[in-house]
């Protein structure tokens, strides 16, 4: 009998990285006399039969690159409707929060791997069985929980791709001023849909590959430059306000859980390691990675706020000055963004067309359905993106919006469904603290949505 082979990395996640390679996991056939280990017994990682599974290393890069994106070029911006200590402050908060969600997260799917005996669980298979041995009067809407989780996934790919799509427009339409060629970024952004959906018309993530290695080249250029210039003459802290007005805060709440908001791909990337256990612990992967996350997020928040206060842009990459270097690297990190957007979209689409898939009947709507929903699905990015055309609005909407339920909502409540009742710890001290971080994220979510809103709709 062959070996049967099936994917390990099911169900989306938010993560560019973890979709360069499919990922297989390798099941010996199983004699009907032959029966699983029950209980304690069963450990998840040794069950994972991986063709090419990663070392630590190569699970700290793609933590790092599928961390680092638009949303560190917007920190300055946020650190503006902060203030420079509370932005100190608040980043690296945020950035222990946020880990220490993906921690729950990651200690919640090994545990409901022992009980269902499944060797690796997505996000959203965590939801559903987190909530399916939960509670018993909460038990019923496992599924729900399951499509409320896709929901918020495939918004907030869309709103990566927004972002994406505006941030690509709005760099080219700066690098062209060098030029002397003066157009506005709706015609950008109507220049740059042909190429993008031919670009996110590739099906196999294979040929995508060499793209993602492209991006991240030019992205490490990038931020090597940006630091180069925002390192020249800086004015004295006096000069940039220490704390900002209380009605700006959840406009960088949003942006600061936006730039933050891997969470999706912390599965799959510990159950694609070679030593899984070397994922979680105080000087284990996560923490070395977001570390180094936070520490990059927190400096080029402080540095580009010192260097242009008031007149920072939603991109630092917009405020650099009109020479050639900075030209190029506006140029680079704009095309960087360009190639990863057909990465972003593979998640979305991978949730919404098998969806969309069930309710056609006709071979004929087969046939061109797949087509269809992704000319859709890009289009709707791009009007998102033609009618919101205020690039810090919008990654601060995205963030305060769906990042933070990802991010400090679900993880809590994953916690709480998992270790109810009898595993919350002396005097149910885990129930208490993840009810703090849900209000954090809850509150979050509600002032930072309203804020971004009246501050895109109402006061532009």
């Amino acid at each position: 009998m062959n070996d049967e082979k099936q994917p390990l990395l099911t169900g989306p996640t938010n993560s560019v990285d973890n979709l360069e390679q499919p990922v297989e996991l390798v099941t010996d056939p199983v004699s009907p006399s032959s029966e699983k280990p029950k209980g304690g017994d069963y450990h998840p990682a040794s069950e994972r039969c991986l063709e090419h599974p990663t070392s630590n290393f190569d699970t700290l890069i793609h933590l790092l690159k599928a961390n680092i994106g638009t949303g560190i070029l917007a920190m300055p911006d946020a650190f503006k409707n902060a203030g420079l200590v509370i932005g100190v402050f608040g980043t690296l908060l945020m950035g222990a929060i946020c880990t220490h969600c993906m921690h729950v997260l990651v200690q919640c799917a090994h545990e409901l791997c022992i009980r269902s005996q499944k060797p690796a669980l997505s996000f959203s298979d965590v939801v559903e069985d987190s909530f399916a041995s939960g509670p018993v009067s909460l038990r019923p809407y496992a599924k729900t929980m399951r499509n409320i989780v896709n929901v918020f996934l495939v918004i907030t790919q869309l709103g990566f791709c927004c972002v994406y799509f505006l941030f690509v427009a709005t760099n080219l339409q700066d690098t062209m001023r060098f030029f002397h060629i003066n157009l506005s970024v709706h015609v950008y952004l109507a220049l740059l849909f042909p190429p993008i959906l031919a670009l996110a018309v590739v099906k196999n993530l294979k040929y995508l590959t060499p793209v993602s290695l492209i991006a991240s080249i030019m992205t490490a250029w990038g931020l090597v430059i940006t630091f180069y210039y925002i390192f020249q003459d800086l004015p004295p802290t006096s000069s940039v306000k220490a704390f900002s007005s209380w009605h700006q805060l959840p406009l960088y709440f949003g942006t600061a859980i936006y730039a933050f908001e891997g969470i999706g791909v912390v599965l799959p990337l510990e159950n694609n390691m070679k030593t899984p256990e070397d994922f979680g612990g105080w000087n284990g992967v996560l923490n070395t990675g977001m570390v180094i996350v936070a520490s990059l997020y927190t400096a080029i928040g402080f540095f580009g706020y010192l260097k242009y206060g008031e007149r920072v842009q939603g991109s630092i990459t917009l405020n650099l000055p009109n020479t050639l270097l900075a030209q190029s690297v506006r140029t680079v990190m704009a095309l960087s963004i360009f190639l990863s957007y057909c990465l972003q979209f593979y998640v979305p689409m991978n949730i919404v067309w098998p969806y969309v898939k069930s309710k056609l009947t006709s071979e004929q709507l087969l046939k061109h359905g797949e087509a269809v929903t992704r000319f859709v699905l890009i289009s709707i990015t791009f009007f998102a993106a033609a009618l919101i055309p205020n690039l810090s609005g919008i990654i601060s909407l995205v963030g305060a919006f769906s990042s933070s339920a990802l991010a400090l909502i679900f993880p809590p409540l994953i916690e709480i469904m998992t270790c109810w009742p009898d595993q919350l710890g002396r005097h149910r001290w885990r129930l208490y603290k993840d009810i703090v971080i849900i209000m954090f994220g809850v509150t979050g979510f509600i002032f930072g949505t309203v804020s971004n809103v009246k501050n895109i709709f109402f006061d532009s």
